[in-house]
């Protein structure tokens, strides 16, 4: 019997049997157990077969002057070439699989977690990935990268090189299911790189990778290329197979969505997710779409639509006051905006976590009231009697009661008219601020808003700057009033320290725009970051969105549950639908579809292909020429007047 359980014992993987509740996997699932299970061979959403090749170009708004992304430093181009110990899947709520990681191991109270690097694991220069490597990355990024890695992180006591491909992390607390799952999420960045580089500085060179792409050429400020890298070591991993199936991926940068627009319509870019309702409904009525060379479509998705919203800076003595910043909502009029601006669209956000089951409403009951309870005395009886409702109005452009809400807000805050101004009772200053913006679309849905605010008295201005005066602005929290989004994941945890927290309200280049400062919201984060199982995680997200809504921080907007997407007709995707919407990453350039479009646009008597090096679209030869000697004939012309004038 003694042999027996000796030689069962030998058979039993050594860290479950030496520990006893160590888990040994090749994934980890924040709640539950992974989808896909050891040795499956791709995810279901994608097509292990899709061909590579061929070049898909989009386009971003605005230029960048560096491709150091990690710094909070310069507007930086993303490189795709930095990877991950571990990768998420795109059907599931949050699960990670191993990347550069092989197999991940972690005690039941995940106080810990080791990762095991690939053999195969390779930067672009051939050196093998190392536990030195990610050491380095951690030590290096929470120190003199971007704050939001101290906020992320905050929670890692340490991390020890236990091998030549071995590390462990060690975190300050147990319980907090999510800590594994982050870690895996952490940039591996090259040590023997940047030992003769300052990483402080940004840089136009583009950083040693190790990922499937690396940039190929580029001209600052105006696009880059990213290229695929031939002898790629995770190639074949089961997380890769039927993703990144482009050779190319030029991004072009111009300078606002207008002219992105001319650019996808005259085949400039390939591709492109529309953000504007009124450029949706209005701006693609052209032959390309008619004759579906320009494919438009509403791809359908699952995901948390966040908070789009005008963020109220608290730091800010005018919205210091809670009822000040309830007022100011009133004087946005979404159903007058909805209608007339953007086609009747969009739905009124009312939640920090909308479009998902994490998403507070009714009166809190069950789990979610019993923690509410625990800080009753420290919470607006709104909280537990009234479900919050976003002020709306019968869409006339007169918010004629909404005003009259504003107006008995403000007057118990301290403000009243004179002289059809609003000032402050005690002092006599006028309230006044300023509405930061960076994109002139966003003008024609402010105005509204200010006429609504003059209405009310207040001295309301908009100001709309350059993308880097911008960036630095938020940076350094030097706003009043700007519009921003929180994009969410359908599992929240430690990022909404960087959101919400106290200690992220002072920070330079943290999230927390508004500058919330409420020991309850720290609490509600925390009990967040620690929930045990799902059910539990939703019903505190649910208390944390709903004391988040009481505090009136922002002005929700809006959001739509679809992506908007607009490409030309030489692209595949597979069928099966994700939850996140669009993700080119599984697409793939179809030769055959391509071919079609060429043939039928030769083919139309008022639009002929003639691919150009880039393989866009365009004008015909002979209209080509035609223009050519057009010009010539000008150049020709005046340079004959110049002579005569002389």
């Amino acid at each position: 019997m003694l042999v027996f359980l000796f030689l069962l014992a030998l058979c039993l993987p050594a860290p479950v049997w030496a520990q006893g509740a160590v888990i040994i996997s090749h994934a980890i699932a924040m709640h539950g157990e992974p989808k896909y299970p050891a040795g499956f061979t791709h995810f279901a959403y994608v097509n292990p077969d899709a061909p590579r090749g061929g070049t898909i170009r989009v386009a971003d708004q605005g230029t960048f002057d560096s491709f150091h992304g990690f710094i909070p430093k310069g507007n930086a181009a993303a490189t795709g070439s930095v990877e991950t110990l571990l990768t998420s899947s795109a059907d599931e709520p949050f699960t990670e699989y191993g990347l550069i990681a092989e197999t991940i191991e972690y005690p039941e109270d995940r106080s810990w977690v080791i990762f095991n690097l690939r053999r195969e694991a390779r930067w672009h220069d051939g050196q093998p990935i190392t536990a030195d490597d990610v050491v380095w990355s951690f030590e290096t990024l929470t120190t003199k990268g971007l704050p939001q890695y101290r906020f992320y992180y905050a929670s890692v006591a340490g991390v020890q090189k236990l091998g030549p491909r071995r590390v462990r992390f060690t975190f300050a607390e147990k319980g907090n299911r999510e800590l594994p799952l982050i870690v895996g999420q952490l940039p591996i960045l090259p040590k023997h790189y940047w030992a003769t580089r300052d990483f402080a500085k940004t840089t136009l060179e583009p950083p040693l990778g190790s990922g499937p792409y690396r940039i190929a050429e580029f001209e600052a400020a105006r696009y880059y290329v990213r290229e695929r890298v031939k002898d790629y070591w995770g190639k074949d991993l089961p997380v890769n197979v039927g993703l990144n199936n482009f050779d190319r991926i030029r991004v072009d940068y111009y300078r606002d969505d207008t002219a992105i627009r001319l650019a996808l319509k005259s085949g400039g870019i390939d591709f492109r997710e529309e953000n504007q309702a009124k450029a949706w409904a209005l701006d693609y009525d052209v032959p390309a779409v008619k004759k579906g060379w320009l494919n438009k479509q509403l791809i359908r998705h699952q995901m948390p639509t966040g908070m789009q919203a005008f963020v109220l800076n608290t730091r800010r003595a005018v919205f210091s006051n809670n009822k000040v910043r309830e007022a100011l909502g009133y004087a946005f009029d979404f159903e007058w905006t909805n209608t007339n601006l953007f086609f009747s669209q969009y739905t009124r956000t009312e939640s920090y976590f909308s479009n998902s089951e994490l998403a507070s409403s009714g009166i809190p009951e069950g789990e979610e009231l019993a923690i509410l309870e625990r800080y009753r005395d420290r919470l607006p009886a709104r909280v537990f009697r009234t479900p919050y409702r976003a002020p709306a109005t019968d869409g006339s452009g007169w918010p004629r009661a909404n005003l009259r809400r504003a107006f008995a807000l403000l007057k118990e805050a301290g403000w009243i008219v004179r002289d059809l101004k609003l000032v402050n009772r005690d002092t006599g200053e006028r309230m006044r601020f300023e509405i930061l913006l960076v994109s002139p679309a966003f003008e024609r849905i402010v105005l509204p808003f200010v006429r609504n605010l003059k209405r009310l008295g207040i001295d309301a201005r908009v100001r709309l700057v350059d993308q880097t005066q911008y960036i630095n602005r938020l940076r350094s929290f030097d706003y009043d009033m700007f519009i921003f989004t929180w994009g969410q994941s359908e599992s929240p945890g430690n990022e909404q320290r960087n959101f919400w927290s106290s200690a992220a309200a002072d920070n330079p280049s943290s999230r927390n725009f508004a500058g919330i400062r409420n020991p309850v919201i720290d609490e509600l984060i925390e009990l967040v970051i620690a929930a045990p199982t799902r059910e539990s995680l939703v019903a505190r997200t649910r208390a944390l969105d709903r004391v988040l809504l009481a505090g009136f921080y922002v002005i929700p907007q809006w959001h739509i549950r679809a992506d908007r997407a607009l490409y030309w007709d030489k692209f595949s995707r597979p069928t099966i639908p994700i939850r996140n919407g669009v993700l080119t990453g599984r697409w793939w350039y179809d030769t055959a579809k391509a071919a079609s479009l060429e043939r039928a646009m030769r083919a139309d008597t008022s639009l002929t292909p003639a691919e150009s090096d880039t393989g866009r679209p365009g004008f015909g030869t002979a209209a080509m020429v035609l223009a050519g000697l057009l010009l010539i004939g000008y150049l020709v012309l005046r340079r004959a007047w110049r002579t005569r004038a002389l």
